[in-house]
């Protein structure tokens, strides 16, 4: 047996929002009837499965904590908004908190949904800086920019979209589709587990 198989058995999955065994994400909590919040950008079109609150704001959380069987659940959500040739771009976190989490959730959330209906993920993204949103306030998300390099051999004159988590106040998504941009490819929509109220 696998060692994931045997952790799976010792440790059996458990629902992020509920606590119930069996899944990362139990149907209870987030049903898989496709996206039901919506925010328009200056640029982009986010969807989103819902609200960052509540279930999806534990399963967030707990992504970002590194449970793996919530990337799979979210990613089982995700997956029947995609098409077979889409390219997926993540908004991936910084190699430091790749290195602690043992995984970057986002990046894993991508490749996972892709892996179900024969789109491809391109890491083309990367953070420039160390320092995280988390814990900013608006003014300070939104004055955030040139934050993410692009590597242009993967996405120059592609039609790409963004994967994310949590669309905030969207500064972060549109700060990556402009370097996206830059580079060549084209973008005009965002998916993301949750959407913020307000944008605050």
């Amino acid at each position: 047996m696998k060692l994931h198989g045997l952790l799976d058995v010792i440790f059996p999955a458990q629902c992020a929002a509920c606590g119930a065994l069996g899944d990362g994400l139990c149907a209870r909590c987030v049903t898989v009837d496709g996206p039901c919040a919506r925010r328009e950008l200056a640029t982009l079109q986010v969807r989103a499965l819902g609200p960052y609150d509540g279930a999806l704001r534990r399963a967030v959380l707990a992504l970002k904590d590194g449970r793996r069987d919530v990337a799979a659940a979210l990613a089982a959500r995700l997956a029947p908004w995609l098409e077979p040739g889409m390219l997926l771009v993540p908004v991936r976190t910084t190699p430091a908190r790749r290195r602690v989490r043992g995984f970057d959730g986002v990046e894993l959330l991508a490749r996972t949904a892709a892996s179900r209906c024969g789109a491809r993920v391109l890491p083309a993204l990367e953070p420039r800086v160390r320092d995280a949103q988390r814990g900013r306030s608006g003014a300070q998300r939104r004055a955030a920019r040139d934050r993410f390099a692009c590597d242009a051999t993967l996405v120059a004159g592609c039609e790409v979209t963004l994967v994310d988590d949590v669309c905030t106040t969207g500064s972060t998504l549109e700060d990556c589709a402009a370097a996206l941009r830059a580079a060549g490819a084209r973008v005009s929509q965002a998916l993301v587990i949750a959407v913020a109220n307000g944008g605050a």
